[in-house]
């Protein structure tokens, strides 16, 4: 058993989103998500995947996108992103697929670690960051803040914490976000949203205070889920 992580898949099977006007690489990116991902993967592993999973504006366009993942081996863990339209009740997701787990204000386990996540939002000062960000940012620290009390709660102590969107701002300042990392001493923060070798830079990474931080949109990993624990 392993956990794996890739975010932004941004399928649009129903949805016309075409997503090689963004780049070549983009070209049936789909095939090569499905090829590396079976290729290293096996039946008994997690795949953590931080969010913007597909174009459709609602569950029926998506559900085409949801059954090609469904149909990848593992088992796989979801957050909502920011272009995830069709999430709507959660609880009705997770009776939808045996291997696939939605999370919102709640976590999952993983042998001793819990799985805890949320969309998170734009932090403070970053550059598109408005005042009509202020409210969303708050009310996503909050679901963050439900997530993460509900391990520490159930005693576990090993936390994954799961992200859409990076725990800082464009400046890697401080923020909520990395208040309560800190704060519950996160073990590994896995997130996405990050778009294009501009992009790639603009947020942590690596190990920072004692926490490892991972950027796992699609196209910087090459379309390749990457390898984060045993």
């Amino acid at each position: 058993m392993a956990v794996y992580a890739i975010s932004d898949l941004h399928l649009s099977f129903i949805a016309n989103k075409p997503m090689d006007i963004f780049g070549n690489n983009w070209k049936y990116h789909y095939k090569k998500i499905e090829n590396n991902w079976n290729s290293k993967i096996d039946d008994d592993d997690y795949v953590l995947i931080a969010g913007d999973v597909s174009w459709g504006k609602n569950l029926e366009e998506a559900q085409k996108d949801l059954t090609f993942i469904s149909n990848l081996k593992g088992k796989k863990i979801f957050i909502c992103g920011n272009h995830d339209y069709w999430w709507g009740s959660t609880s009705m997701l997770n009776g939808m697929y045996k291997n696939m787990c939605f999370i919102r204000n709640s976590y999952v386990t993983y042998k001793d670690y819990a799985i805890c996540g949320s969309r998170g939002w734009v932090c403070p000062n970053d550059s598109v960051y408005t005042p009509h960000d202020n409210k969303i940012y708050k009310r996503e620290l909050h679901r963050v803040g439900l997530s993460l009390s509900e391990a520490v709660k159930d005693d576990y102590k090993k936390i994954i914490l799961m992200l859409h969107f990076p725990p800082t701002n464009d400046k890697k300042d401080e923020s909520g976000f990395t208040e309560i990392i800190k704060q519950y001493k996160i073990e590994l923060v896995v997130y996405g949203h990050l778009h294009g070798s501009d992009y790639f830079n603009s947020s942590l990474q690596g190990e920072i205070d004692g926490t490892r931080y991972v950027l796992t949109s699609c196209d910087y990993l090459k379309f390749d889920p990457i390898h984060l624990i045993d």
